[in-house]
Order: structure tokens, then sequence, then C-alpha cells
């Protein structure tokens, strides 16, 4: 008796799938483990474990934050980027913030929980930080000395492109009262601080870049985390600012950091790729093997 068509398309499904399984469920997972055991793959397959007296401190490809229970800046270590991913450097939530660069005006609330810093004032209070801790210039375009994004809303009637030449209010949106405003006036009218709870988008919302030069020692990687918040690597430029906390902190030369830095910097990828990156995490563990802190 011959076998329907039918029947026939489901064995062959059948055999088909069962090939399947057994080469991409069985074969290939297998060829990959053991390809991944071979020398100069192993550590790499395994995560790229750093260990330390026979135990795993961490990963050189997961930054950490070298921060004591409050969030405070050791200043034994070199700092990290910033990161996004919960609590910081979490790979089980690894992202971004999602914030762009529109995102330059604060949520000022009375309630902490409903207020919400910006984009902008994030990275304007991050550099005003880095620049204190560091005894470099912290001051960027379009932040206030305080370390908040310089944001007016000018209130008034607008023209046709939209401007408003005679104000009747204006409020420096990012400076909560009772915060003397970063501007005494604007356009002739006194500028306001911001009340709590307040909606201000009622005016023209108008940065001001300030006086604050655009070449700034504090470099962006500094005030900005990755897309994945994992990120382990700071820039040259960003280390060079931590030398000499360092080397004060350690009681050592800044020629002895230096040294230790550019052994662990790396170049860009196959000669063009990216840019060259210091590995934070490397680099604090030969610092506490070379130069044991004694504070």
């Amino acid at each position: 008796m011959r076998m329907s068509t039918w029947i026939r398309q489901h064995l062959a499904a059948l055999r088909a799938l069962l090939v399947l399984t057994a080469i991409t469920g069985i074969v290939y997972p297998a060829a990959v483990f053991v390809a991944a055991q071979l020398p100069g793959l192993h550590d790499k397959a395994d995560g790229s474990l750093i260990t330390v007296d026979g135990g795993v401190v961490g990963s050189s490809l997961i930054g950490q934050s070298f921060t004591d229970k409050d969030g405070n800046a050791l200043v034994q270590y070199f700092q990290s980027r910033p990161s996004a991913a919960g609590d910081g450097y979490d790979p089980l939530s690894t992202a971004a913030s999602n914030l762009g660069p529109e995102s330059i005006v604060d949520t000022i609330d009375a309630d902490p929980a409903k207020a919400k810093s910006s984009l902008l004032s994030t990275v304007c209070a991050r550099s005003k930080a880095v620049g204190d801790r560091e005894g470099v210039d912290g001051g960027r375009p379009f932040c206030t000395e305080g370390g908040v994004g310089a944001v007016l809303s000018v209130i008034g009637p607008r023209d046709a492109d939209g401007d408003v030449s005679h104000p009747v209010q204006v409020v420096s949106v990012n400076e909560a009262c009772p915060t003397k405003p970063f501007l005494a006036t604007y356009k002739g009218v006194q500028v306001d601080c911001a009340k709590p709870g307040e909606d201000y988008s009622v005016g023209r919302i108008v940065p001001i870049i300030g006086n604050a030069s655009t070449d700034t020692p504090v470099p962006s990687d500094a005030v900005t985390a990755s897309g994945s918040g994992l990120d382990p690597q700071i820039s040259p430029q960003y280390a060079a600012i931590q030398i000499a906390r360092i080397a004060k902190a350690r009681n050592i030369s800044q020629e002895q950091v230096r040294a230790l830095v550019d052994g662990h910097t790396d170049g860009r990828t196959l000669g063009f790729l990216g840019e060259p990156r210091v590995n934070v995490v490397e680099l604090n563990l030969d610092l506490d093997k070379q130069y044991p802190f004694r504070g």
C-alpha cells in the first residue's frame, strides 16, 4: 500500500527536525565548547575572569564602581566611567539612561521621589564633581557654576518666529528656590528661581551657553554612561587628570602612576578602530599590587 503524500511530507519534516536538532543542539554547541578550551581562548570563553589569591575579583570585560558605601569616590583608586546599569555595572540590568540631547529641563518637586534630573544637569553635576575631585576646571558650556543645566523659561508674547522679545517673566528652570539664579536678569527682566511643582513649559526654553570653555579638561566619558553601562575602560584623558590624586593618596610619584597607566593603555583595535582606552579594573588591581594604599 502506497504511503499517502501527507504522511511522507510529515515524515520528511520529522527527519529534518531530528537532524537539525542534533546538529544545532548537540554537535555545534559541543564543537564550540571544545574550541573554547584551546590555549589562548579558554580564559576569554570563561568570561575573562580576574583572580587574586585564588579568588575571582571581577572580569576584565565588565567595569566596577570604586566608591564607598555612600557612593563617594575612593581617593586611592582610578574612577570608572558612569554606569546606568542597575545600581552600576550590573550585568543583569545592562542598559543606558535613554535620555537624549533634548533632555535639558529637570523635574523639580518637593517630593524627592518625583524629582528627576535631565541629561544636561546630570552631565553638569558629574563634570563639577570630577573637577572638584581632581583639582581641574569642571565647568562646561550650558552649565551653571552650581552644576545644573543653565536653562531659562522665557515667558511672554511671541513673535512670528517664536521669539519672546519682551518677556514678562523669566525662570531658571533647573534651579529650585531659594537658590539664587545663575543670571540676575535676561532681556531686562529679573530671573526667578523655579518653584517646585510649577510647570514653566508655557515659556520658550532657552539654554544659555555661558562663559565656560568648550575645551574642558573633563572628557565626555567622565560624565556620560555607555550604551551597555558595563564598559571597564576610560579614555587616557580621563586617566591623566586622576594621576595627581592617586599619587598623593598612595604617597608615590606621579611618574610611577603614569607608568602604570601607560602599561594598561590599549591602542585602537587593529590600529584604526575605536579610540585608545585604559582598563580601570586591571589598573586598580595593579596599583594595589605594586603600591598598596596605607591610608
